[in-house]
C-alpha cells in the first residue's frame, strides 16, 4: 500500500505536463527532464566555485599593485586629464618631475612590500598546522558538498546522476564565475551618500552563472530558489555554506535578494507554527494515552496508517501532524503540501529536530543553559535585540532561520548593550551579547571623559601634525596626555584580558549549538570586534567550519598580520569585512603598548588574504568613540543586509549632538587653565565617580529585574514562549526517545 502511495508523490522523475495536470506542484511538475538537469550542474558548479574561493585563502600570491579593472582604470585616466592643466606654458615642470619621481618611488615600495609578504606567506603556508586546516577546511566542505549533491539528486534526478555531474565541472566555467571579493583599499568616501545598493553588491558578491534556467517565468524561478530551501533544511542544519550556495543561486536565477529573505523568514514561521501545533497534539495524545491499556497498540496503528504517506521520502515514519502541518503552510508558498513535507525530509517528521534547528526554539541563548557560560566570564548572556526595541510583538514573530550576534566594545550605561544595535532589522534574528557589564562600564567611563579633557584636546591638535603610525612607531606622545594616561590603561588592559577569554567562550557556545543550526553573522567595534577575532582563531584552532556566514570587525584592537587573518577567513563561508580609519588617534593611543609590528586592524588594511574586504572610513570616523553611533551607516554604505535605514539615520543625529557636547565640556575645562597634575587629578576623581555610579545602578538593576540583567539566574515570573515549547518537548519526548520518531 505504501509503494503504490509514493509512486504517485512527485519526486525523483520529472513528469511531462500532460502526467502533471493533476498532479501537485514541485520540482519535478515544474520543470523539464533537460531543465532538472540542468539545475543540479548548476549547483555543482555554484559549489565547485566555492571550493576555488575556499583554496584561495591558501594562496601566497597578491594581485599585481599596478593591476585595475578596465573600469577602474578608465576612471583613473579621465581624473588624470580632467586634472590636466589647460596652459601649458605656466606648467610647474619640476613639481610634476617631482610627483611623478614620488609616485614611482612609491610603487617600488609597494612591490617591494608585496614580494616579503608571499615569501613570509609560502613559508607560512607550508606550516604543519596551516596545511591540517587546509586539509580539515576541504574535509568539512566536501561532505557537506556530497550530501547537498546527493538530496538534490535524490528529489530532481537520481543520486547516481547527481554523482556523475559533480566531476564533470569543468574548470574552465569554475575559473570564469569565481569572484573574490576586493581587498584593496576601498574608501568609503568613493561611496554615495545613499550607500551602496544591496541588490547590487549582491550580485558583485555573487556573480550570476550561466544558466538556461532565467528563461522560466519570475514566479517558476522563485519556486525553485523556495525548493532549495526546504531541501537545504532537509539536511537537519542550514549550514553558512548552505546560505552562501542559494545566495549564488538566487543571483544565477536573476531573482532579488529580497525573495530569499522573505522565504526564509516564511519557513521560518512555517516550521514553528507546525511544531506548536505538534507538541500541543503530542501533550495531549499521551495524556490520552497513558490512560489505555492498548496505548502501544494505538501509537503503532496511528503511525504506520496516518505516517505512511512520507515512507521513502523523509526516510522514516513522519510524524503525521507535523508534516501535514508543515505542508500545508510551505505549500501556501506555492509548492504542494506534499511535495513541501517531503522536500524537508525528516525535519518535517520531528518537533526535536526543528527545536534543534532553532537552538530549543531560540530558549538556549537566553535561558538558563547560558549559567554555565557565566561561569567563564561574568554575565555573559544574549539579549534578543527586537525583543528589547519592541517588547509587545508575538515573540516568535522574530525567529528566523538566521542569527546575528553584534557586540559592543566598551559602555557609558548598560543599555548600550542593545541600543547601538537597534537599526538591525528583523529579517535577521539579532542577539547582542552581553559581557563583562562591568569591565566595560569602566572602560566607557574613562574613555568618555578622556576624549573631555583638555589634555586631549591639545594633544590631539600636536599629534595631528604627525601620521598616526609616526606617533605610534616612534611613541611620540605629548607628556601631558601621558601623564592622564593611567586613567585610561589599566580599564583597557583588563577589558581586553576578558574580550579575548569572552572570544574563546562565544565559540565554546557556538561549537555546542545553542544557536541551534542556523548560520551567524558577528558584528562588532573595539574590544567587541578583538572578542570576535578572539572567538574566530578558536573556530580555527578547534576545527568547526559552516557556522559563521559573515563577520564584521570595525575599529578591531587587533594584528592585522596575515597568518591571523588566513585562520580567520578559513572559517568565514561569506564576507569578512575589516573597517579601519588612519584618524582613530585613541585607539593608537590605547595600543602603543602592545606588538606593534604586527600590525593594528582598526588602523590599515588587512593585506595578502583573499576574501578579506577592507573599507577605509577615515574621512567619516574622526575618533574610536565615533563607532559607537556610525556602525549602522557604514555598513548600509557597503551593502549589508538587514538594515534599518531610519534607526541608521537616528544614530547619526545623536552622534552630533554628543559632538557637540564634548566641544563645550572641552572648552570648558580648557578655560579653566589648570596643570597638567591638577588635571591629572580632576580625572581620575570624574572617572572614579562614574564608575561608582554606574556599577551601584547596574547591581540594583541586576537585583531588582534579574532578566536580561543579572545573566539568567534570577527565575522569571512568566516563562517565554520559546521555554514553553521546550518544557513540552521534554514532556512528549522524555530523554532518550527524542530520536524515536526519526528513527
Amino acid at each position: 500500500m505504501a509503494s503504490k502511495f509514493t509512486s504517485h508523490l512527485p519526486f525523483g522523475h520529472s513528469k511531462s505536463p500532460s502526467q502533471s495536470s493533476d498532479a501537485e506542484t514541485s520540482l519535478t511538475t515544474l520543470l523539464t527532464a533537460d531543465q532538472c538537469a540542468d539545475l543540479t550542474f548548476l549547483i555543482a558548479t555554484i559549489t565547485a566555485a566555492m571550493r576555488k574561493l575556499l583554496l584561495d585563502t591558501f594562496t601566497a600570491e597578491e594581485p599585481e599593485i599596478a593591476e585595475l579593472t578596465s573600469e577602474k582604470k578608465a576612471k583613473s585616466e579621465e581624473e588624470a586629464f580632467k586634472a590636466a592643466p589647460s596652459d601649458l606654458a605656466n606648467v610647474d615642470v619640476e613639481k610634476e618631475d617631482k610627483l611623478r619621481k614620488e609616485k614611482k618611488e612609491q610603487d617600488e615600495k609597494l612591490r617591494k612590500e608585496k614580494k616579503e609578504r608571499e615569501q613570509d606567506a609560502k613559508k607560512e603556508l607550508a606550516q604543519p598546522e596551516v596545511q591540517e586546516l587546509k586539509k580539515e577546511m576541504l574535509r568539512y566542505f566536501d561532505e557537506w558538498r556530497g550530501k547537498v549533491i546527493i538530496r538534490v539528486g535524490e528529489i530532481v534526478n537520481s543520486r547516481e546522476e547527481a554523482k556523475e555531474q559533480s566531476p564533470n565541472v569543468e574548470e574552465s566555467n569554475v575559473g570564469q564565475n569565481v569572484k573574490s571579493v576586493d581587498t584593496g583599499l576601498r574608501s568609503i568616501a568613493d561611496i554615495d551618500d545613499e550607500g551602496e545598493d544591496e541588490d547590487k553588491v549582491f550580485r558583485e558578491l555573487y556573480p550570476p552563472v550561466g544558466t538556461s534556467l532565467t528563461g522560466l517565468g519570475k514566479d517558476k524561478r522563485a519556486l525553485v530558489l523556495h525548493s532549495l530551501v526546504l531541501i537545504m533544511l532537509s539536511l537537519e542544519h542550514y549550514s553558512a555554506h548552505s546560505r552562501i550556495l542559494l545566495l549564488q543561486l538566487a543571483s544565477s536565477l536573476d531573482l532579488d535578494l529580497a525573495i530569499l529573505k522573505k522565504d526564509e523568514e516564511a519557513v521560518a514561521r512555517g516550521l514553528l507554527e507546525a511544531a506548536d501545533q505538534q507538541l500541543n497534539a503530542d501533550a495531549e495524545t499521551k495524556k490520552k494515552a497513558e490512560g489505555s491499556a492498548t496505548s502501544r497498540k494505538w501509537k503503532v496503528g496511528l503511525a504506520s496508517v496516518a505516517g505512511a504517506a512520507l515512507i521513502g521520502v523523509t526516510g522514516g515514519l513522519a510524524a503525521p501532524l507535523l508534516a501535514a502541518g508543515v505542508g500545508t503552510v510551505m505549500g501556501g508558498l506555492g509548492l504542494g503540501a506534499t511535495a513541501a513535507a517531503g522536500y524537508l525530509g525528516t525535519l518535517a517528521s520531528s518537533s526535536v529536530l526543528v527545536g534543534g534547528l532553532f537552538g530549543a526554539y531560540g530558549a538556549k541563548m537566553t535561558g538558563k543553559a547560558m549559567d554555565d557560560y557565566a561561569r567563564e566570564v561574568e554575565d555573559f548572556g544574549f539579549i534578543p535585540i527586537h525583543e528589547h526595541h519592541r517588547p509587545r510583538k508575538l515573540e516568535k514573530e522574530y525567529r528566523r532561520l538566521r542569527i546575528a550576534i553584534a557586540i559592543s566594545g566598551w559602555l557609558t550605561a548598560k543599555e548600550e548593550v542593545v541600543v547601538p544595535w537597534r537599526y538591525m532589522s528583523p529579517t535577521i534574528e539579532g542577539f547582542a551579547l552581553r559581557w563583562e557589564l562591568e569591565a566595560l562600564l569602566r572602560l566607557g567611563n574613562s574613555m568618555d571623559s578622556f576624549v573631555k579633557s583638555a589634555a586631549w584636546g591639545y594633544a590631539k591638535g600636536q599629534i595631528i601634525k604627525r601620521t598616526v603610525f609616526g606617533a605610534l612607531s616612534a611613541g611620540l606622545w605629548p607628556l601631558g596626555l601621558l601623564k592622564v594616561s593611567k586613567v585610561l590603561d589599566n580599564p583597557y588592559s583588563v577589558a581586553k584580558v576578558r574580550a579575548d577569554k569572552a572570544g574563546e567562550v562565544l565559540a565554546d557556545a557556538l561549537i555546542n549549538k545553542m544557536q541551534g543550526e542556523r548560520p551567524v553573522t558577528l558584528i562588532g567595534y573595539s574590544l567587541g570586534a578583538r572578542l570576535i577575532f578572539a572567538c574566530l582563531q578558536s573556530l580555527a584552532d578547534r576545527k568547526a567550519f559552516g557556522l559563521i556566514e559573515s563577520v564584521v570587525l570595525l575599529g578591531a584592537p587587533t594584528p592585522s598580520d596575515t597568518p591571523d587573518w588566513r585562520k580567520i577567513r578559513s572559517v568565514v563561508s561569506g564576507r569578512v569585512v575589516n573597517v579601519f580609519s588612519t584618524n582613530d588617534y585613541i585607539l593608537a593611543f590605547l595600543y602603543r603598548t602592545s606588538s606593534i609590528q604586527y600590525g593594528v586592524a582598526g588602523l590599515q588594511p588587512v593585506l595578502g588574504v583573499p576574501g578579506v574586504q577592507n573599507v577605509d572610513v577615515s574621512e567619516l570616523v574622526n575618533g574610536h568613540l565615533r563607532y559607537r553611533y556610525l556602525t549602522g551607516s557604514i555598513l548600509k554604505k557597503i551593502g549589508f543586509e538587514d538594515i534599518d535605514v531610519k534607526e541608521v539615520e537616528q544614530e547619526e543625529s545623536e552622534m552630533k549632538a554628543v559632538e557637540e557636547m564634548e566641544r563645550k565640556e572641552r572648552e570648558k575645562k580648557e578655560k579653566k587653565g589648570k596643570s597638567e597634575e591638577e588635571e591629572a587629578k580632576d580625572l581620575e576623581k570624574e572617572v572614579d565617580k562614574r564608575n561608582e555610579e554606574s556599577v551601584m545602578s547596574w547591581a540594583m538593576d541586576k537585583v531588582r529585574l534579574g532578566g536580561i540583567w543579572g545573566g539568567g539566574k534570577e527565575e522569571e515570573k512568566t516563562k517565554s514562549k520559546a521555554e514553553e515549547m521546550v518544557e513540552k518537548e521534554k514532556e512528549t519526548h522524555p530523554k532518550g526517545e527524542e530520536g524515536k520518531s526519526t528513527s
